[in-house]
Parts: C-alpha cells; sequence; structure tokens
C-alpha cells in the first residue's frame, strides 16, 4: 500500500476517534460490528422492560439479511465520503470500493432491479438467485472446455491474474434485500465482462471495464473509477485509452443488453465470440492484445 494511504488512512482513524459517539460508531460499522452505546449516547428515558422474544423480533425487522447492518442517511454520507476518500489514494481497496457501490448506487440499483424484473432470463435470476463462488463452479469441467468457449476462458482468466470469485465483499449497507441481490450479482459478473471484454487486472484494464460498467449500471462508484482511474496511466496507456479503448467500452456499453440479464451460468460452453455478439458488445480493438 502506499505511504500517503497509510497517511490517510491513519488521519481518517484518528478523526473518526475524536468525533462524537454517534460519529466513531461508523468506524466499527465498516468492520461490520455495531456501535455500543457510549456516555454521549445516552438513550432518552423510556420503559427498558421489554421481553427477550420483542428484542428477537426487532433484530429480524431491522437486519434485512444475513451481514446486513443498518445504518441513518447521516451514517450512509460519512461513510460514502470516507470510503470515496481512501478508494481515491488506492483503487486496490476493494473493501472501500464495495462500501462506496452500496452507500451511493440505490437509485442505480432499483433501474438495473427494475431491467432485470422486466426481462425473462433476468427475472429468473432474481427468483433463483445464483452465486458465482469457488464452491459453485466445476472449476475442472470448465478447464476441459475448448479453446474459445466462454468457460474455459473464464478460468483462464482467473489463473493468468491470479484471482479468485471469493474475493468478492460481501454485502452490508443495502437496506434492501432484492437489491443487496443485485449488487451481489454484479459484482460477481465483474470477473466475467473482464473475460467478454478481453481486458487484464492492471490499473488501464480495470479502468476501460469501469467505464462499460458505468455505461451500463450508472453506479456512482464505476463512474468515480472511470473518471478518477486514468490519472495513474503514464502518458502512453492514457493515450491508448483515450483514443481507442474509451470510445470502444463506452459504445459497447450503449449498445449492450444489460449485462444482469444474462444467466451466465448457462453459458459456459458457447464461444466467446457469440456471447459477445448475443450481449452486444462490439469487438475489442487490436491494441487491446498489448496492454
Amino acid at each position: 500500500m502506499l505511504p500517503i494511504c497509510r497517511l490517510g488512512g491513519a488521519r481518517m482513524a484518528g478523526w473518526l476517534r475524536r468525533a462524537p459517539g454517534s460519529l466513531r460508531g461508523l468506524r466499527r460499522l465498516a468492520l461490520g460490528s455495531p456501535a455500543p452505546i457510549g456516555r454521549g449516547d445516552q438513550l432518552p428515558h423510556t420503559d427498558l422492560r421489554v421481553t427477550a422474544e420483542e428484542h428477537v423480533d426487532e433484530e429480524r425487522y431491522y437486519q434485512l439479511y444475513p451481514g446486513h447492518i443498518p445504518t441513518s442517511p447521516l451514517q450512509k454520507a460519512l461513510l460514502s465520503a470516507g470510503s470515496a476518500f481512501m478508494a481515491l489514494y488506492n483503487p486496490y481497496r476493494h473493501d472501500m470500493v464495495a462500501v462506496l457501490g452500496e452507500t451511493t448506487g440505490s437509485s442505480a440499483l432499483r433501474s438495473l432491479r427494475d431491467k432485470m424484473r422486466h426481462d425473462p432470463e433476468g427475472y429468473q435470476i432474481l427468483q433463483e438467485r445464483p452465486r458465482i463462488r469457488l464452491s459453485t463452479l466445476d472449476v475442472t469441467g470448465l478447464r476441459g472446455l475448448p479453446d474459445g468457449t466462454f468457460g474455459r476462458e473464464y478460468v483462464r482468466f482467473l489463473d493468468s491474474n491470479r484471482v479468485s470469485p471469493d474475493t468478492r465483499m460481501p454485502v452490508k449497507f443495502v437496506d434492501d434485500e432484492e437489491l443487496a441481490y443485485v449488487i451481489q450479482r454484479y459484482r460477481e459478473v465483474h470477473d466475467l465482462m473482464h473475460t467478454l471484454l478481453g481486458m487484464p487486472t492492471n490499473m488501464l484494464g480495470e479502468v476501460v471495464v469501469k467505464w462499460f460498467e458505468a455505461v451500463q449500471t450508472g453506479l456512482p462508484m464505476c463512474i468515480l473509477g472511470a473518471v478518477f482511474g486514468p490519472v495513474r496511466l503514464n502518458a502512453r496507456k492514457l493515450q491508448i485509452l483515450t483514443t481507442e479503448l474509451i470510445p470502444w467500452a463506452v459504445q459497447s456499453g450503449r449498445n449492450a443488453s444489460c449485462v444482469l440479464n444474462f444467466y451466465y451460468e448457462n453459458r459456459w460452453e458457447q464461444t466467446v465470440e457469440s456471447l459477445r455478439e448475443e450481449i452486444g458488445i462490439l469487438h475489442p480493438p487490436a491494441i487491446y492484445q498489448t496492454i
């Protein structure tokens, strides 16, 4: 991690420690544990004789799915600002990128959910809730598929870039169970987009994928990554990005059907070329082979 990232994280942690009790709790929220009530967080006088059953019912009401952490609009705003700050300094802080996506993407997620509801395949995905994880993938079988098939090229991408579908962060801050699945599905098909777009996981490849996803999803987190990601590129890669890859990614994003409406688990034996054509992704420019 870059020194400036450690400095930024230390300053933020210090600020949260010095903040009032209600704000300090955000530090615990980002780590997945609720903040205890301290002296500065006095509750109004009320009857505290609550039965165990009522307490359990209250917990069920607020926790909409496993791992869900309910947050107020103010807490979401503070989490958004903090995660954006850290994600800009270190784009590889996937935990901060995940928090930013969850706390800023409610409108975009509703739009994506509606697109899935109005598409037969997307609706099936919403009903069945498939997950893309090592436990659900037949990796050996996918490696045995012919070259050029979607499943074989996806596993080749995982092997070549040393990534795993199990590294995707679980959703915590989306206050709607169905929308939480939508953003989880978006995360889990991200590597599939790399495969279809032919992009590696280096900074240039990630920025290109973010441009495509920004057009496709409208998620503020994708837009932020697309706009600010290029500042870390050298002059040669920046020229390639602006003259060749961004125009292609934007045009492909506009031309393609909603990428969440494809049941990729049923497409492993389909060729990458035919799946690109079905979705509407334009063939990558020749320059992509050199990045």
